[in-house]
């Protein structure tokens, strides 16, 4: 029999693009190349996924893997290696690193760092403030950026856009959508006391309050009207704001968090203390409650894990001068997993969230689907395995979890990036093709590939660690 394809997936439950079925899966130079009944013959490989679920790769849009500057909590090869020890193939990373990622230069520079280093396929975010907001529509076209991301309110640090007239510049130059962390900075400053006086982690959502979210996502919505520009509001954590966002889903898409669906106030800092601080803050149980309303109902776009390591050291300090931030890329599945076989969201819905949802909003060429002629990234999934996650288990250089300790039910047996397989059974596979690591740059559907990019130097700008 002649062999047709490099690899076939068998006798497993695909999440198609009509919905879960049974069929095979076959995978020729990367791509998926159709579906259907196939002799295990026609394949060079053939994996036998009986009794799992195949789904598309993870799409984790919301990543800060440290790189370069602050590489003793993470780096782009460690990161990557924990991104597909839990089942997430593309990963878009964020520019808050030193130096900030708000030139030509520094994107050139990941890039180059990310070659034969990462282990799945990645992108880079380009960093929008006052000293660039007159170049970020060049900076966007550039191959291997995903887009262009904006810090509204921090406490550290100056990759910072607060001022409406900045905000509004930078969403009046270019086209494609722009990434926000929504936090009103005059609300930060003037409530910044509260933790200064405490000392108390409990208080982190009391400083950084409701109110300071919904203020920053109003204006937020209000500039991207005004400038014709769509945005993607990152992390959103509250009532409000999903209260809110449900009536401007023209301009606006959403994103969520597995730690804000998961963790809750004051539980989370009864028992983890500083480890459980990040912006925006884990809220109550309330505001837990009404994001899960919100993805029920379709508000919520899709869900970033928002992995931003610190050392435990780091983690150790007293508050507020202990960081912002934990880790999640690798927990991320098997989290969701979790509450999908808790009845809170459908294994379809969660497909959506992590790979349709993210492909749809930034435009991702081939990515995010188990469909012909699309990469073949695939996570293939045990729903009824029940595991522990652990600090040990995580690849990560800063080598802790949140989760440590929780009993998942739904694990990532293995993980497949362009039809290589790099993970199984929690154990990391070369595959003997080079260059190896595997990891190449994701493109874009409406991305320019013959962009001239204007470079122009730009005055140092102090890194931001505050997330």
């Amino acid at each position: 029999m002649t062999v047709l394809f490099d690899l076939l997936l068998k006798n497993g439950r695909v999440a198609t693009p009509g919905g879960i079925a049974e069929t095979d899966v076959a995978v020729k130079d990367g791509r998926i190349a159709d579906l259907g009944d196939f002799a295990a013959e026609s394949a060079k490989d053939v994996i036998d996924c009986k009794g799992l679920h195949v789904l598309p790769g993870a799409i984790d849009t919301q990543v800060h893997f440290r790189e370069p500057g602050l590489t003793h909590k993470e780096d782009l090869s460690t990161g990557t290696l924990s991104a597909i020890a839990g089942g997430v193939t593309t990963v878009f990373e964020m520019p808050n690193t030193d130096p900030l990622t708000i030139t030509a230069d520094a994107l050139r520079d990941k890039l180059e760092r990310a070659k034969e280093r990462a282990f799945c396929d990645y992108a880079f975010f380009a960093g929008g403030c006052a000293e660039n907001a007159h170049i970020v529509g060049d900076l966007e076209r550039m191959q291997g950026c995903c887009g262009v991301k904006i810090f509204m309110g921090s406490s550290t640090g100056s990759l910072l856009a607060d001022k409406d007239e900045v905000i509004l510049k930078i969403l009046q130059n270019g086209y494609r959508r722009v990434a926000l962390h929504a936090e009103d900075e005059e609300r930060l400053k003037a409530r910044k006391h509260i933790a200064e006086e405490s000392h108390n982690v409990h208080d982190h959502p009391v400083w950084r309050d409701p109110e300071c979210a919904l203020l920053a996502v109003k204006r937020a919505v209000t500039l991207a009207r005004q400038a014709g520009r769509r945005i993607h509001l990152l992390h959103v954590t509250s009532a409000g704001e999903m209260t809110y966002l449900k009536d401007h889903k023209d301009v606006a898409t959403v994103e969520t968090t597995p730690q804000h669906l998961t963790l809750f106030a004051p539980d989370c800092y009864d028992r983890l203390g500083t480890r459980a601080q990040m912006n925006p803050p884990i809220r109550t149980k309330d505001h837990q409650d009404a994001l899960w309303r919100a993805v029920r109902t379709g508000v919520v776009d899709v869900l970033g894990s928002d992995h931003a390591p610190h050392t435990l050291e780091e983690k150790g300090k007293e508050y507020p001068a202990s960081p912002s931030g934990m880790t999640g890329v690798q927990t991320m599945l098997p989290v969701m997993l979790t509450h999908v076989n808790a009845g809170r969201l459908s294994l379809e819905r969660l497909v959506d969230l992590l790979a349709h949802g993210p492909q749809r909003i930034y435009q991702i060429a081939r990515k995010g689907r188990i469909a012909a002629g699309w990469d073949a990234d695939f996570c293939l999934i045990d729903l009824a395995r029940e595991k522990a996650i652990t600090n040990k288990w995580i690849k990560s250089k800063c080598g802790w979890t949140p989760f440590d300790g929780m009993t998942a039910k739904g694990w990532v047996q293995g993980t497949i990036l362009r039809g290589l397989p790099v993970m199984w059974d929690d154990e990391i596979l070369d595959s003997g093709i080079r260059p190896y690591p595997p990891g190449r740059p994701v493109s874009f559907m409406e991305l320019l590939t013959d962009a001239t990019i204007f470079h122009e130097e730009l005055p140092h700008v102090p890194r931001m660690d505050c997330c």
